[in-house]
């Protein structure tokens, strides 16, 4: 059916015969047109698989690393050695020693076992709910902002190391509640209520002392990502210049991401003993 005119067309046309209106795909073609990699991942879902299968493999990398240190116990704890030279957000080394990659790298490093299996959790929950609301474009952009904004936060109101995934899966939470407060509908409002108390709760747990939670990095990640949601709107039928923008922006952030992890490399070479 045309979005514009609502006459009967076939799926094959482009543009419609009786108002001469473009036509976008269909909703289950953008939804899930269907899988990526020979069904190995799900395009429903791709980001979030992506960014799961990222911070795994980057926890197997340092769990090995810190073990090779001497840290026998790695699996449940990485030492702050390790994770700093992996690309911790270290307040001093992104200030004085300008090292802004961190603010990046941090988001994809997790300090334990637990901590990468709650955060993991998590993203299946909150990053799919996300992705399937706002689309792959949008979903890279407030997930990379709002870990670039909690990393930011952190250093500006701690002066401890911090990592995890939970910067940008709070700037994700912010997102949805962007969508449940500027839109004036009952799913948004159900959308509100879920994603609130997801908030609360990640806050509350921060003031536990047994957790060590950065907080610091939670409320930057939610402010950023609420902003950003709001900004970024929902995806558009048709290949407007909208977009073509959300499109560009993404790109943009995955290549300043790769380059983050190339400058956490060449770090990693110059502290690490086996560089000489």
């Amino acid at each position: 059916m045309c979005p514009h005119c609502r006459a009967f067309i076939t799926v094959k046309d482009k543009v419609c015969p009786y108002c001469d209106t473009e036509v976008g795909p269909r909703a289950i073609d953008r939804r899930d047109p269907g899988a990526i990699l020979a069904g190995m991942i799900p395009s429903a879902r791709f980001v979030t698989v992506i960014i799961l299968t990222l911070n795994a493999g980057l926890f197997l990398v340092t769990v090995l690393a810190s073990m090779k240190a001497g840290n026998g116990g790695a699996l449940m704890g990485l030492d702050i050695i390790t994770l700093t030279k992996f690309g911790a957000a270290r307040p001093d080394a992104v200030f004085l020693g300008d090292q802004w990659w961190r603010l990046i790298t941090a988001g994809f490093l997790h300090g334990g076992l637990m901590h990468i299996m709650f955060n993991s959790w998590a993203m299946m929950d909150v990053g799919a709910h996300t992705e399937e609301i706002y689309g792959q474009r949008r979903m890279v952009v407030i997930y990379l902002l709002s870990t670039i904004g909690g990393f930011l936060a952190s250093c500006l109101w701690t002066r401890s190391v911090s990592v995890g995934a939970s910067a940008g899966l709070f700037g994700l939470i912010g997102a949805m509640l962007a969508i449940g407060v500027f839109h004036k509908s009952m799913e948004a409002s159900m959308i509100k209520a879920f994603y609130v108390r997801w908030a609360i709760y990640g806050l509350l747990m921060g003031l536990l002392p047994f957790f060590r939670v950065d907080n610091a990095a939670h409320i930057g990640g939610l402010a950023t990502g609420f902003l950003t949601g709001w900004i970024a709107g929902t995806p558009r039928l048709l290949e407007t210049w909208q977009e073509k923008f959300w499109k560009s922006a993404a790109t943009i952030l995955v290549l300043l991401t790769a380059f983050r992890f190339y400058k956490m490399s060449v770090y990693y070479l110059s502290v690490s003993p086996i560089a000489g």
